[in-house]
């Protein structure tokens, strides 16, 4: 019965312990690398967008969760995202290369300028969908690349 009693108690603690490890692991703050690469040129600036949902993916600025421009010095170019929780995200990219923060496009809705999505899918007739970009942030490191299109 003591035995008992003393196995029940350890596995108790075992289960507790992990459990307790689990919840702390889910509340970290992770942080994301974007490798951009295939700049056409050096000029203006790459702007990067980060989405945590579906809403307002990929262009509507008031959804974005994180964004930021910076001039371009090196290629490839490097973008850092802080104080992601655990989920799933999706990355916009923009060679905004006169400076005005809007992918430009032509008469025909054709953008001009530089652009590219996380995961890197296929665009042809219009912009991806959410999952299509999506990726997995889980580990307090993650880094992604993401290879920018020009028409």
């Amino acid at each position: 019965m003591v035995r008992g009693l003393r196995v029940s108690m350890l596995l108790l603690a075992v289960l507790g312990n992990l459990a307790w490890s689990f919840t702390a692991k889910a509340e970290y703050n992770g942080k994301l690398t974007v490798e951009i690469d295939g700049l056409k040129n050096k000029e203006g600036q790459v702007c990067a967008s980060i989405f945590a949902s579906s809403q307002g993916f990929p262009n509507q600025r008031d959804r974005v969760l994180q964004s930021q421009c910076i001039k371009i010095n090196d290629t490839p170019l490097l973008l850092t995202f802080e104080n992601l929780k655990a989920g799933n995200y999706a990355v916009a990219i923009m060679h905004d290369q006169n400076n005005d923060r809007t992918l430009n496009s032509n008469i025909l809705g054709i953008p001009i300028e530089g652009f590219g999505f996380s995961s890197n899918p296929e665009v042809k007739t219009r912009a991806p969908k959410f999952g299509e970009a999506a990726f997995l942030v889980a580990g307090p490191n993650t880094k992604i690349q993401v290879k920018l299109k020009y028409f």
